[in-house]
């Protein structure tokens, strides 16, 4: 719909003469309710982001929300991350899988060694906090850095390489983070008292909720980026909510949501398929690879070893229901790590 800002102030009073003041309101009521409806035709119609985690140790996470009544296919959807206030070129995840109406899938790093990077050592991410990823990276910043993202980066959600929603504002750097200081233009940039400012801190050592009212994402490069008008601002190291979220637009889930690298995945070119996953109590789970592999271990979420095995297969049936975290290592001196769910 096209608005026009210049106006015929002849044809105004010569239409005022034609009709009624009554006649008149009863079509500007009109006319906003058109407005209206045409201002919210977007409005659970797409994917958005729904939840940011940034936190210690690598814990970091964005959780993908679909508002709309059909599963949506991942193909062309991107998760993007503009570093220190870079306007272009980011670091790009593309994503794979289905999300089923009002469901929610989970995305993040997935580094679980410890990383000796130039000058210091990158740790591994929390198991607890590994548990809840439906898809990660590979735990290689070399390969991909999408999810090494800290407080001052834009992160993305793209479809066809058209942005559908923004946490952040690319091309800004806020300093440490984006805050709720209204006199700072809502960064840290200018901050004078270090304390007071972290105080304020939103985007760093945070988890974000996006509000239930939210219906869709922001898909404009904002002006000012106030966090606060659609998050939540729970507590650093906060996981409890990832996975699920709650919208106003009340789609209930019909169907399951996957993601295609939870099965496979290629880390530090390993290639491996683990199968079936997930499995049920007393199956056998096949690791399929052409490498040699080593040893097998399977923790826990505790981070508690529970399993030790020196072939491809592992037994389920001393598992009880529930997340698994399996740890391969190859003869080639790599190793990777998975989930397993046992149901």
């Amino acid at each position: 719909m096209e608005i026009r800002s210049s106006f015929n102030i002849k044809k105004i009073v010569n239409w005022h003469s034609k009709y009624k003041i009554k006649d008149m309101k009863k079509i500007l009521l009109s006319l906003a309710v058109i407005l209206t409806i045409s201002m919210s035709a977007q409005d659970c119609s797409d994917l958005f982001i729904s939840e940011y985690v940034e936190s210690i140790h690598n814990n970091n996470a964005i959780e993908i929300y679909n508002p709309t009544a059909s599963s949506i296919d991942l193909a062309g959807y991107t998760i993007n991350r503009y570093s220190n206030g870079a306007s272009s070129g980011p670091e790009s995840w593309q994503l794979g899988g289905a999300i089923a109406s009002g469901d929610a899938i989970v995305v993040g790093n997935g580094q679980m060694d410890s990383v000796w990077i130039s000058t210091y050592w990158s740790l591994p991410v929390d198991p607890l906090f590994y548990s809840m990823l439906d898809c990660y990276c590979a735990g290689d910043y070399d390969a991909n850095s999408t999810f090494y993202f800290n407080g001052n980066d834009a992160i993305t959600l793209e479809k066809n390489g058209n942005i559908i929603d923004i946490v952040g504002k690319v091309g800004e750097d806020p300093g440490e983070s984006w805050t709720c200081d209204t006199s700072g233009g809502f960064t840290s940039v200018n901050a004078s008292n270090w304390n007071w400012i972290q105080e304020r801190w939103w985007t760093k050592r945070h988890t974000l909720v996006r509000k239930s009212s939210v219906k869709q994402g922001i898909t404009q490069n904002p002006i000012l980026f106030n966090p606060t008008l659609e998050w939540d601002s729970l507590p650093d190291a906060t996981y409890t909510q990832l996975g699920q979220h709650t919208c106003d637009c009340n789609t209930p889930s019909s169907q399951p949501s996957y993601c295609l690298s939870t099965s496979i995945q290629s880390n530090s070119k390993v290639s491996y398929i683990i199968y079936p996953n997930p499995s049920t109590k007393g199956q056998q789970v096949i690791i399929n690879t052409q490498e040699k592999i080593d040893i097998v271990e399977v923790y826990n979420v505790l981070g508690e070893k529970i399993i030790t095995e020196e072939s491809n297969i592992i037994l389920t049936k001393k598992l009880l229901k529930g997340m698994y975290l399996i740890k391969i290592y190859f003869k080639n001196g790599k190793s990777v790590t998975n989930k397993l769910v046992v149901e």
